[in-house]
């Protein structure tokens, strides 16, 4: 029996930094019981550790590279999906297609085929679309946990990420987060609290996730897995989404999964997998990053135990984006993250290195290991027909630079 209803919940920048994913200090009771209640999806990564590329490849199933969103959607960047929305897709299958708060993805919300364009997530509009006889794609995107963060009481118990320096900058940015996410979780919760009263939880698809990684340094806007690493929980009674699940997942699985449990056709274009499919589980996973704050094009490979970095172009050893230099933790020691980039190939055990922080590439112990990666990543490449492959890759700031 196919889902009557497909809700779509993102918030921004918190990776996997909740309670049920062992965050200890982090208060995210509603997230936590819908986890309880469907599955938590352990090793789920994004395809790009940016906001509108990941929210673009999430929303279509393709890789930024082929869904036209190879950076920042917003005036002064100016990049425009290309591929269609599943807001558009799901209309044309008869759902009426809801967007509360902000996206990312497109100059122009109106091309993106919703049924309407709410603005911030509204508890009372949402409960009236619920008592509704349609179907509803509902997509309810979250601001509250993007910089900047709330102030924090000063004594605030946190748990401070292995990638970060335990330090009282982290300890009180760490803070501010965490009362972003409580908000943000109770947010969601009436969201959830919505479809429970009107009785339609149980014939819903719901799907709680985020864009990228944390926003800190050497994080959002790496390659590095606290950069790709999201929270992926997804509840459907009768589905059989339940319990916890450690396979590899990429976020471009999450839109033909909600088609396959919609009973709506996959879209051949698609190049992510149905995750109510046990049976095509991934041998790894692909992530790109070409522009954010400037042109910084790299590619990566990332199995269960090993991550390939192909970096095209030199750079600082990461890029830390604006709003983050400005937080306490980078002003600490920018030197920290502002050297040069030492290598354009980057290889990493991580059974024995989970933080990424020894780079074997060019070493005799993992020689027939980065050749095979290295391989995979190219086949990868010519098989998306990925820009890099025919030369440096143009903005759309430089291209209407040429035209002036």
């Amino acid at each position: 029996m196919a889902a009557r209803d497909v809700v779509v919940l993102t918030t921004h920048d918190i990776g996997r930094h909740l309670h049920c994913y062992g965050a200890g200090s982090v208060s995210s009771p509603n997230l936590d019981a819908l986890a309880a209640s469907g599955a938590r999806f352990e090793r789920a990564f994004c395809v790009a550790p940016q906001c509108s590329p990941s929210r673009a490849s999430l929303a279509t199933g393709l890789y930024p590279h082929n869904n036209g969103v190879m950076g920042l959607a917003h005036p002064g960047f100016d990049w425009e999906l290309q591929a269609p929305h599943a807001a558009a897709l799901f209309a044309a299958a008869g759902f009426e297609a809801h967007l509360f708060g902000g996206q990312h993805v497109t100059l122009h919300p109106e091309s993106l085929g919703f049924t309407a364009i709410h603005g911030e997530p509204a508890e009372r509009e949402i409960a009236e679309l619920t008592r509704r006889d349609s179907r509803l794609y509902l997509e309810i995107n979250y601001s509250q946990t993007h910089r900047p963060y709330p102030p924090a009481p000063a004594d605030a118990r946190v748990n401070v990420p292995a990638f970060l320096p335990d330090t009282p900058e982290a300890r009180s940015e760490l803070a501010a987060l965490q009362v972003a996410i409580a908000g943000m979780d109770a947010a969601a919760g009436s969201v959830l609290a919505a479809l429970d009263n009107a009785g339609r939880a149980e014939d819903a698809i719901v799907v709680f996730t985020t864009d990228h990684g944390l926003a800190m340094p050497r994080a959002k806007c790496t390659l590095y897995d606290p950069g790709l690493e999201v929270a992926l929980i997804m509840r459907w009674p009768a589905g059989g989404l339940i319990g916890v699940r450690d396979e590899l997942v990429s976020n471009i699985d999450v839109l033909p999964t909600l088609f396959a449990a919609a009973g709506v056709a996959i879209p051949s274009a698609v190049q992510g997998t149905s995750l109510l499919k046990t049976d095509a589980r991934r041998e790894a996973v692909f992530a790109e990053k070409t522009f954010h704050s400037y042109y910084d094009p790299m590619r990566c490979i990332r199995t269960r135990r090993h991550k390939f970095i192909r970096n095209f172009e030199s750079a600082f050893l990461v890029e830390v984006p604006g709003d983050i230099q400005a937080g306490p933790i980078f002003r600490a020691d920018p030197t920290r993250y502002s050297t040069d980039r030492p290598s354009f190939v980057e290889l990493y055990d991580l059974e024995t290195d989970p933080l990424e922080q020894r780079n074997l590439a060019g070493t005799q112990e993992v020689a027939e290991i980065e050749e095979h990666l290295s391989g995979e990543l190219w086949r990868w490449m010519r098989e998306t027909d990925d820009p890099l492959l025919k030369g440096p890759v143009p903005s759309p700031r430089y291209r209407l630079a040429m035209q002036s």
